[in-house]
């Protein structure tokens, strides 16, 4: 059972270095300010679709800085999520990467959540460190799972989950 747990450990700390030291280039206009026309596109084409595993906005918890997800895991597979996230904003009907406040690399906690067959969970998000106050507007955040079946044995999806900020 111990080693079974430090495999599980080993593949949740590379999942999460891998996926927590992106970084995006801000673009900025020339007067300082982030110019939305420059964005860039978002890079997830396919999400949900992982059958009976979903993530949703909890509707009342949505604030400029942070809101919370409900996961529901009704398949018959074991799932593991992190903290790591990635948030978009929809202008004039298509997806774009939301830009980051933090100038050079940054990082999310290495920890991995257990998501088992039949069960729910809720996880809350403060973005304000990442990418500050979000002005009112369309956005998604999206999350990786991973399908756990063993050490190296994985399938990872993307789900996202859409609010709006007023």
């Amino acid at each position: 059972m111990l080693k079974k747990t430090y495999y599980i450990s080993c593949i949740l700390i590379v999942v999460s270095l891998i996926a927590g030291c992106s970084t995006y280039s801000n673009k900025l206009s020339i007067s300082g300010e982030i110019n939305e026309l420059e964005w860039d596109a978002s890079i997830y084409h396919t999400l949900n679709s992982f059958d009976s595993v979903k993530m949703t906005v909890i509707n009342d918890s949505i604030s400029n800085t942070g809101l919370t997800l409900y996961f529901e895991n009704s398949s018959n597979y074991n799932c593991i999520f992190g903290e790591h996230y990635w948030l978009e904003k929809k202008i004039n009907g298509n997806w774009y990467r939301v830009p980051v406040m933090i100038e050079g690399n940054y990082g999310f906690n290495d920890i991995g959540y257990n998501l088992s067959s039949g069960s729910d969970a809720n996880w809350t998000v403060d973005w304000k460190w990442l990418y500050g106050s979000l002005d009112s507007g369309e956005y998604r955040i999206i999350k990786d799972i991973l399908n756990f079946r063993s050490a190296g044995d994985f399938d990872t999806y993307y789900l996202a989950a859409e609010f709006l900020i007023k």
